[in-house]
């Protein structure tokens, strides 16, 4: 086979096209990778530790071009740090990639006049108050994904530090690590905008834009949103400053609802791509867990509660991204159960260790909520037990079955595991091959399998439903469902199912395609040359063909953002914009590809290594 060609040093070769006939062997390789530690030779330390922050603005070489038509401001966030020398007790180490210290990026491309761009980077650190506070105290306040507690910890400590998490005033929330996703200008918070300006600022203020809604950085003039918010699998929202990166405003998600008071929720709202509302779910957890799934207006600010999701066989979980579509919002709460009804996380004090173990009979429970005419929960149903971080996409069509019976069809696209093997790939020790935990870890043939990504289509056929009087309006639960005789209603079938490294995770579209049949996705696969996402896969789900950028060994690279050419007709009309760590050098440089063809038009080499992170977005010109 040939997923890898020679390529000149640190040059991007031709890309790799893999047909739907390769599927099974392009994965066969890679988990041959991971048992036998391919991995050994492809460094990506630098993307982890020694990382510093560049206030900037400052001017990035760029060769080869960045069109034109993609100018605006790239914005990425995710873990900066992981550990902080002299503590009160040594050194502080995170210990789960998820935790790592916030860090924001941004990426101002700007038309040179001459069919290309010149390129300008900066970034900041967002928890500077959390390593102020790990410095003193020798450990983190509040909970996290995936922090492993010291063992010499007495119970009283445990508990004191989870009411301490509690009972926190709003002053202390700056201390909160907000890192997953980037959302501009989301409605409904403004009353918290700019809340943390007295606590947070060491300098004076710098304007967020000028009254046209731009900027003058370094002698460009820039285009900025209104407001930048980062998110995360919690109730909260961090703010920071769309040109300094400040962070200047918290809010959690009481702000919008006063029903909003779970602690929990998605880092990857949907909004909706003709009205601009946001839509997500706040999870509450307790003796009964509740899902109140909610649409926040563009319009008007206002925050509804569509429907609510609850009863006996509902289980609270770790969820981190739902489904929009142009008549409802689907909710999968996947097989990632939390113990104890939720309470285990007040002792673990981490969302990991509180997950209940992996187990087949635990499916996958689907939720449809109509989101047009206020139905609430119009359709349930099941599948096998499996995790996913991300959805790429869902749309509805009607076909005579549809047509015959009343029903809509419902499509929806994933990126999913077949375990819960996935999270614990993401330990600082997996990625950075300390102390046998890499080895121990993808050694295991199994765990390997089960740590690769399906890129899978479920198609449901949505009957038309009433709620029983007893329910009030938007609130809904699945046993006083009505539905129509269709004899496909609330089942789900399985489309297709592409495996890695055909597809993998972060995955993206061309963002006119939203809620609309899309044909391309964008994807990091896994193909066990690193312990981290290794390439960029871009994967045609008519023909299941995967085209690889052919990128050299040791170049690791981030979420690979879609930016349309304006005017474009062809779905794949764009180029993607990604990060990319060059581990070897110990430099990161932002990548151009025609999305296209997947071959390289440009790079802007920034001069040091810039944090592998997480989420970005792209605001145009």
């Amino acid at each position: 086979m040939a997923m890898r060609r020679h390529t000149e040093p640190g040059k991007s070769g031709e890309p790799i096209r893999r047909a739907a006939l390769d599927e099974a062997d392009d994965l066969e390789e890679a988990v041959r990778n991971f048992t036998r530690a391919a991995y050994t030779t492809w460094p990506n330390e630098a993307g982890f530790d020694g990382l510093t922050e560049e206030r900037g603005p400052i001017s990035v070489p760029l060769s080869g071009k960045i069109p034109p038509w993609a100018a605006g401001v790239l914005y990425r966030t995710g873990p900066g740090i992981f550990k902080i020398e002299d503590t009160a007790v040594g050194t502080f180490y995170t210990t789960h990639w998820f935790d790592g210290l916030a860090h924001t990026h941004r990426f101002d491309m700007v038309p040179d006049g001459s069919g290309s761009t010149r390129v300008y980077y900066s970034s900041r650190r967002q928890s500077d108050a959390m390593m102020d506070y790990i410095r003193k105290h020798g450990q983190r306040k509040y909970y996290s994904f995936g922090q492993r507690q010291d063992p010499c910890l007495s119970l009283f400590s445990k508990i004191m530090s989870s009411w301490e998490a509690a009972m926190s005033t709003p002053e202390d929330r700056i201390i909160e690590n907000v890192s997953v996703a980037v959302q501009t200008n989301l409605p409904g918070l403004d009353v918290a905008a700019g809340n943390l300006r007295s606590v947070s600022a060491t300098e004076p203020a710098e304007p967020a834009g000028s009254f046209d809604g731009h900027a003058v950085s370094s002698g460009h003039r820039i285009a900025l949103p209104k407001t930048v918010w980062i998110t995360t699998d919690n109730m909260m929202y961090k703010q920071i400053d769309p040109l300094t990166l400040e962070p200047i405003g918290f809010a959690t998600q009481r702000v919008l609802h006063p029903d909003l008071t779970g602690p929990l929720s998605c880092a990857h709202a949907q909004r909706d791509p003709v009205t601009g509302d946001i839509y997500n779910f706040n999870q509450e957890l307790g003796r009964e867990t509740a899902y109140r799934v909610f649409c926040v207006s563009a319009s008007t600010g206002r925050t509804d509660i569509i429907a609510t999701i609850r009863g006996p066989d509902i289980r609270p979980a770790y969820i981190h991204s739902l489904f929009l579509s142009p008549s409802f919002v689907t909710l999968c709460i996947p097989s990632s159960h939390i113990g104890m009804r939720g309470m285990k996380i007040l002792w673990k004090r981490n969302i990991i260790d509180s997950i209940e173990p992996f187990d087949l009979s635990k499916k996958c429970k689907w939720f449809v909520v109509d989101r047009v005419h206020g139905r609430g929960v119009v359709a349930e149903f099941e599948t096998d037990a499996g995790f996913f971080f991300h959805t790429v996409n869902s749309f509805e069509e009607n076909d005579e079955t549809d047509l015959q019976h009343g029903t809509t069809s419902l499509f929806c696209d994933v990126i999913e595991y077949r375990s819960l093997q996935i999270m614990s790939s993401l330990y600082y020790d997996v990625l950075l091959q300390r102390n046998q935990a890499t080895e121990n870890f993808w050694g295991n043939e199994q765990r390997a399998r089960d740590s690769l990504a399906y890129l899978t289509r479920y198609h449901i056929r949505v009957p038309c439903a009433q709620l029983s009087g007893s329910v009030p309006p938007g609130v809904a639960h699945p046993s006083n469902q009505k539905t129509t005789s269709c004899p496909e209603a609330a089942v789900a079938h399985k489309l297709f199912s592409i495996p890695g490294p055909h597809c993998g995770e972060l995955p993206t579209i061309n963002p006119l395609f939203s809620t609309k049949r899309h044909r391309y996705v964008y994807s990091l696969p896994y193909r066990g040359r690193s312990t981290i996402m290794d390439s960029i896969v871009k994967t045609d789900t008519v023909t299941r063909e995967a085209l690889f950028w052919d990128n050299p060994a040791g170049h690791s690279p981030g979420e690979a953002i879609f930016v349309p050419r304006p005017g474009g007709t062809a779905e794949d009309d764009g180029v993607l914009l990604s990060v990319v760590l060059d581990g070897y050098n110990r430099t990161s440089y932002l990548l151009c590809l025609d999305a296209a063809t997947m071959t390289e038009l440009g790079r802007a080499e920034v001069g040091f290594a810039v944090a592998l992170g997480f989420h970005g977005l792209h605001t145009p010109m």
